[in-house]
């Protein structure tokens, strides 16, 4: 493959992620929650309910440093939204559980997103679906040798 196709691939995904985001923040706006928190929120469900995941766990599927994480937990404790609990066979973790005031809200922002989905893969096919996923997985496959 030329290395002008694998500079617009590379072009063309980081287009499709911010793109993609930055529709979904734009459609969540009215939930009063930046970027950043409904993207813990959404991570921390999708732990679900027999897995709580530590505040380390979390950062690391959310793809944030630590202390970012903490300042929105912090932000998101206040709201209500989540709850820190101490880990008794270590003392500086937290295990983070959604509070009941954020399932109804984890609903809405699951609603709009599966919507903006379904409109972003309008003209998709499962065969093209296949084969999209399957690169994207060789690519990650080959990231993580890095």
């Amino acid at each position: 493959m030329p290395q002008s196709d694998k500079h617009r691939f590379g072009m063309q995904l980081a287009h499709i992620s911010r793109g993609w985001r930055a529709e979904l923040d734009r459609r969540l706006a009215g939930l009063g929650l930046s970027q950043a928190r409904w993207l813990v929120l959404l991570h921390l469900a999708r732990f679900g309910e027999s897995e709580t995941p530590t505040q380390r766990e979390l950062a690391q599927s959310v793809g944030v440093e630590g202390p970012t994480l903490a300042r929105l937990l912090d932000s998101l404790e206040a709201q209500g939204l989540v709850r820190r609990l101490a880990v008794p066979e270590d003392r500086r973790a937290k295990k983070i559980l959604l509070c009941e005031a954020a399932k109804p809200l984890i609903g809405k922002i699951e609603t709009i997103a599966t919507q903006l989905r379904e409109e972003l893969f309008v003209g998709i096919d499962e065969e093209q679906m296949r084969i999209c996923q399957k690169v994207h997985a060789q690519i990650l496959s080959n990231l993580e040798r890095h």
